[in-house]
């Protein structure tokens, strides 16, 4: 027993160290992206340097955890870290744009792997399934804290002297390397006699959709007019391919997502949530550093996103906890109500807002909303499906949460600019400013970077634009949270509950042993 313990305590330790190296990338490379181009140049192509990992990491996340169903967690595991790790190193000698973008997608495929495995491999291992519950929460606070704390760190490296730029990709070798020695000796693993079948043609299918789902959504509203001959037939595409993924895998022998799962109303309720909870979280992200700035006028936006950072955390390990204790709803409804009066509070936000009350918002968004859905979700998925979904079941939570955060930020920037593009044509009308100048201010950005070289009067109408824009941006996190609480009230009244996996299981021939 004490072997065993020991073996566990080795494993979470490199499953945590892979979580916090993979999720704290998401975000810190943002941060270096300024002195990325200062070096290599490619302004151009800049936001291909996120649409790249992006989509490789969200695309293949539903692949890699019906894989891990199939040949073994630690197999699929390992080979996301390594291509995570190959990424990184890579990514740190790019000397074109084009390189690093390239080198971003290895990433994004490794990263794919690493965050739904990590969670199957706790379900899988433990004995104590409220021990595993309370790991999800600590593994979940991790990805939380790391989305937040990312921009931070990237800053850092990036304009130390004595590190650079190349140091937010260098940094992961260490931590993915000791990740995989560790798992190497910690993790045994039964094989199958068998070897399971592949659905192929349901896994080109599903990588298709994604992507087309996905580049209709980041490029619509910005490279493409939403109503464009380009978006309409991603969108279109998309629809197709989604339709004739389905057709497939009603009928496929192993299919790469199991629709059958989804009969259960707590594994789509949970779908449907955390796709609402993604919305709100990357539209809050993605908007509150300029809210920070442009808006309330500070220096960056530390003081905006750090007092969400722990609370996260303290969120994602209370949620855990309390899945053992309450049903799963309860929580859900707490959680999404208290989303609804924390998107109400972000369109109240303004240039006069007390930091004291924008700091409780925050602890607010992290400890309530945020922090305890990263963690119940997982749980409630898991114990929803047989042992031999549950990498699937995993990969599923991220996937309609990533979906979420893409759609979310997505439309919200469509607003914001809508809006501050109508206000800034209008202000060009009554002052006679040149039509070329409107396009180039009508972006929130500008009052970032540029406001020291404007007219003070025209800063002060931007501010207020942009303030107003932004609160109109906010209500689409609003929507989400009504959505979400409404699902909800009707996913049952399910608790997590010794055993209750055990129940369900029927086991194959052909699946590895867990």
């Amino acid at each position: 027993m004490m072997e065993t313990n020991k073996r566990m305590a080795y494993v979470v330790l490199a499953m945590a160290l892979g979580l916090f190296m993979s999720s704290l990338d998401n975000t810190i490379v943002s941060a270096s992206i300024s002195q990325v181009i200062k070096d290599i140049g490619g302004f151009e192509k800049m936001s291909w340097i996120f649409t790249a990992y992006m989509l490789a990491s969200t695309s293949t996340m539903l692949v890699f955890g019906k894989m891990s169903d199939l040949f073994g967690r630690k197999l699929f595991y390992l080979i996301g870290i390594s291509l995570f790790l190959i990424g990184s190193a890579l990514c740190g000698t790019a000397q074109t744009i084009d390189q690093l973008i390239a080198y971003r997608v290895i990433q994004g495929v490794g990263s794919g792997a690493i965050f739904p495995i990590s969670f199957t491999i706790i379900f899988a291992m433990s004995s104590d399934p409220k021990k595993a519950a309370k790991m999800s929460g600590v593994f979940a606070g991790i990805f939380g804290i790391s989305s937040v704390l990312g921009p931070q760190i990237g800053t850092w490296i990036s304009e130390s002297a004595v590190l650079g730029w190349r140091w937010c990709f260098y940094v992961n070798v260490p931590f993915g390397i000791l990740s995989i020695v560790t798992l190497l000796f910690a993790l045994k693993e039964s094989k199958s006699d068998q070897k399971p079948k592949v659905d192929y043609l349901g896994t080109l299918l599903l990588v298709a959709s994604t992507v087309l789902l996905l580049l209709g959504l980041e490029w619509g509203g910005k490279d493409y007019a939403w109503d464009s001959v380009q978006i309409i037939s991603m969108f279109s595409a998309s629809a197709i391919a989604i339709v004739l993924f389905i057709l497939v895998e009603r009928k496929a022998k192993e299919p790469i997502l199991p629709l059958g799962i989804f009969k259960n109303k707590m594994v789509l309720g949970t779908s449907i949530i955390v796709f609402c909870q993604g919305a709100i979280m990357f539209s809050a992200i993605t908007y509150l550093p300029i809210l920070s700035v442009a808006v309330m006028g500070n220096e960056n936006s530390n003081s905006v996103l750090t007092p969400m950072m722990f609370p996260i955390m303290i969120g994602a390990i209370m949620g855990g906890f309390l899945c053992t204790k309450v049903p799963f709803r309860t929580i859900m409804i707490i959680s999404m109500a208290a989303g609804i009066g924390e998107a109400y509070m972000l369109g109240t936000i303004t240039h006069e807002t007390a930091k004291l009350t924008v700091t409780l918002v925050m602890i607010g968004m992290g400890l309530i909303v945020l922090g305890p859905l990263m963690s119940v979700s997982q749980n409630a998925v898991a114990q929803n499906v047989e042992m031999k979904y549950i990498g699937i079941a995993s990969s599923v939570v991220g996937f309609w949460r990533s979906i979420g955060g893409v759609m979310g930020a997505s439309i919200t920037a469509t607003i914001v600019n809508n809006y501050l593009k109508d206000k800034m044509t209008s202000f060009a009308a009554s002052s006679q400013m040149p039509a070329e100048q409107v396009q180039k201010l009508a972006k929130p950005e500008v009052l970032m970077q540029q406001n020291t070289a404007l007219p003070p009067q025209l800063v002060e109408y931007m501010r207020g634009a942009l303030e107003t824009a932004l609160h109109h941006g906010f209500v689409l996190a609003l929507i989400a949270g009504i959505i979400g609480l409404f699902v909800s009230l009707f996913i049952g009244g399910d608790r997590y509950i010794i055993g209750a996996r055990a129940e369900k299981e029927v086991k194959p021939k052909g699946v590895p042993a867990n």
